[in-house]
């Protein structure tokens, strides 16, 4: 009997304590933002920078844990399994809206977005590769299909997407080795196991200033600069790339769409304030960045299309056997 009676007790504890926590204005306790690729990438350091600014205006810890696996489709799963309370953000990327057509069983539509922003694409190679211009990778390339090695986040990654992408815009052949993220990918080229890199411009700088990556071009239709360093365009070279690209980056966090519109608001003005913060800026204009801010059914807008346009390029480039069609997904 004093078993049974210890037991109710403790059970009344625990519940008085949930419904206490209930009755406390949110945020009552720190926050969980699991961050769906590899440390030290665009998408963990943007998030880490962006959380510490937003836990400082809610006025609790926002704890970031990298989840990675099945190039994003863990963490962003572990993300949504979580209880829709604003205790569980998912940093994700652009990259995370081909999950559906990679096999995972939600879209898109199950969150709302918040996009910090992101830094265009570049295509580099290690220093002492042979090839100082982008004609001559895509030459050698075709001469030996599939035996120059190319890296870059994980399959179904913006990177990934702009490697397949410039392959059939250019005609080259190149052996495409995922990794679970930037940092991974870039590590790969530092120790030679890959010849070719596509990240972005922000995750490639201190390398290509360091003269660790020499860069060939980028995936945009416009060049960009690195401090001195010019890059031009991959278009100027190969004309027929504007039939793929250019694929843009944005990197943000997402929250369960079905959280509480009150706590949803909560997170909105603190994202907003801490988009406006000193160091949320200068690391956006130090690093390469184009900080956008968008939020609420604008940045929802924004990753719809980008599912869209993601799901169905890489069913059409025969990179996932799922058509987006049969998920609902809009062309």
């Amino acid at each position: 009997m004093k078993k049974v009676l210890a037991f109710i007790f403790i059970l009344a504890l625990v519940v008085g304590a949930v419904f206490a926590e209930a009755q406390q204005e949110y945020p009552a306790r720190d926050i969980n933002d699991i961050i769906t690729w590899g440390a030290g990438g665009g998408t963990d350091t943007c998030n880490r920078i962006i959380m510490q600014a937003m836990g400082d205006a809610l006025g609790v810890n926002i704890n970031c844990n990298n989840v990675t696996g099945g190039s994003g489709v863990v963490g962003l799963a572990a993300a949504y399994d979580k209880p829709a309370d604003g205790y569980t953000l998912c940093g994700l990327s652009e990259s995370n809206t081909t999950a559906a057509v990679r096999g995972w069983d939600q879209t898109m539509a199950v969150w709302d977005f918040f996009i910090v922003g992101g830094s265009p694409d570049v295509l580099s190679v290690t220093p002492d590769s042979p090839y100082k211009t982008l004609q001559e990778l895509v030459e050698a390339s075709k001469k030996a299909p599939n035996k120059i090695k190319a890296g870059a986040a994980g399959s179904g990654s913006i990177h990934h997407l702009n490697l397949l992408a410039f392959q059939d815009g250019s005609g080259s052949k190149l052996a495409f080795i995922p990794y679970e993220g930037s940092a991974p990918s870039q590590n790969a080229a530092m120790t030679g196991e890959i010849t070719v890199i596509i990240t972005s411009a922000a995750e490639q700088a201190e390398l290509i200033k360091a003269g660790k990556l020499r860069p060939l071009a980028m995936m945009t239709p416009d060049g960009f600069a690195i401090d001195a360093i010019k890059i031009g365009s991959s278009f100027d070279v190969y004309p027929e790339l504007k039939n793929y690209l250019p694929l843009g980056q944005q990197i943000g966090f997402a929250v369960r769409k079905d959280t509480d519109p009150a706590i949803k608001a909560k997170l909105v003005d603190a994202f907003k304030a801490a988009m406006k913060v000193k160091a949320v800026q200068e690391f956006g204009s130090k690093n390469y960045y184009n900080l956008s801010g968008a939020c609420g059914e604008e940045a929802n807008a924004i990753f719809k299309k980008l599912e869209s346009k993601f799901s169905y390029t890489l069913f059409n480039l025969n990179a996932t056997k799922i058509d987006p069609a049969t998920l609902g997904i809009q062309k």
